[in-house]
This record gives C-alpha cells, sequence and structure tokens, in this order.
C-alpha cells in the first residue's frame, strides 16, 4: 500500500512541477526551468520505473494515473496563487466616468495609456494596462465599479523596456 501512495505522491509532485517548468520556458526562465526540470525528471523516472516494473499490478497505474490528474489540479491551483508573469490588458469603457476610473487606477499604481477607439455604437476610450499578473482581480474591481459594463481583454506580455510596473506588495 505504501508504494501505491508513493507513486501517487511522486506524479503529483512531477506533473506540478512540469506546471511551473512550462510557465518559466514561457517566461524565458531558462535558469529556473533547468533547475525545476532536473527534480521533475527525477520523480518521474522513479514513478514510471516502478509501475513499469510491476505490470501485473494494475493498481500501480491506477495511482499513477490518478497522481497524473491530480498533479494537473494542484499544479494549476498553485501557479494560479502565485501568478507569475505580466499582462496586457485591454479596457473598452462605455461611460463617460473615465477620468474618475483612470485617476483612481493611477493613485492605485497602475500605470495606464488612453487611446481613442471607434465601436459600433461610436467613440469609445480604450485604456491598455501593463501589469503583474497578480494585480489582475484588483484592477477589475476597480474598472467594474466605475463601468460594469466596460470590456476587457487580457494578454500575456513580457515587456522588453520601459513603461511603468508598480513594485507594490499585495496585501
Amino acid at each position: 500500500m505504501l508504494w501505491y501512495l508513493l507513486i501517487f505522491l511522486m506524479r503529483v509532485c512531477d506533473v506540478s512541477l512540469t506546471t511551473f517548468r512550462t510557465l518559466m520556458v514561457v517566461q524565458g526562465r531558462r535558469v529556473q526551468a533547468a533547475f525545476i526540470g532536473f527534480f521533475e525528471v527525477i520523480l518521474y523516472i522513479v514513478a514510471l520505473g516502478k509501475v513499469v516494473s510491476s505490470l501485473d499490478d494494475p493498481i500501480n497505474l491506477l495511482f499513477y494515473a490518478l497522481g497524473f490528474a491530480t498533479g494537473n489540479y494542484v499544479g494549476i491551483t498553485i501557479e494560479n496563487k502565485i501568478a507569475l508573469g505580466n499582462l496586457g490588458a485591454q479596457i473598452i469603457l462605455k461611460t463617460d466616468k473615465n477620468q474618475d476610473l483612470i485617476n483612481s487606477l493611477r493613485a492605485k499604481k497602475f500605470g495606464i495609456t488612453v487611446m481613442e477607439g471607434y465601436g459600433k455604437d461610436g467613440p469609445r476610450e480604450v485604456l491598455y494596462v501593463a501589469l503583474n499578473r497578480k494585480d489582475l482581480v484588483k484592477l477589475k474591481n476597480i474598472v467594474y465599479e466605475y463601468d460594469p459594463k466596460a470590456f476587457i481583454t487580457v494578454s500575456n506580455i513580457s515587456p522588453v523596456s520601459g513603461g511603468f510596473f508598480s513594485t507594490t506588495k499585495r496585501k
């Protein structure tokens, strides 16, 4: 029974590490990705080796698969809590209270560029905000407080140089 639990836990850890390593690769963090990958592959090989050496025991395979599924869930949950990376948010405003919103966002240390757009219903102000991923919920809450019908899209970005990113910590 201990081997089943060990296979399960190794698989949860290795798949969770895969989630982080993939994020590091996408963000161009080579050293971190390599470091994580080292431990990830050790766990993977040990767990797989135990399952392959005991193919006559289908419960090993069951715990291996359960560990994989659970590892995906755990890895994504942890990664969402850590929220590494940067985002670019485009906010299309639909009210006339835009200056109050812009002032509020700037007071909360968000860097904003305001552009003029033209949609189906006429001119609109479009805000472009570069932000730390962990601040997305905060941004959305402020925007919807002023304009509940605002249209927000978000993209992953990799800033090259310049610009404004707040260095304040989340409370």
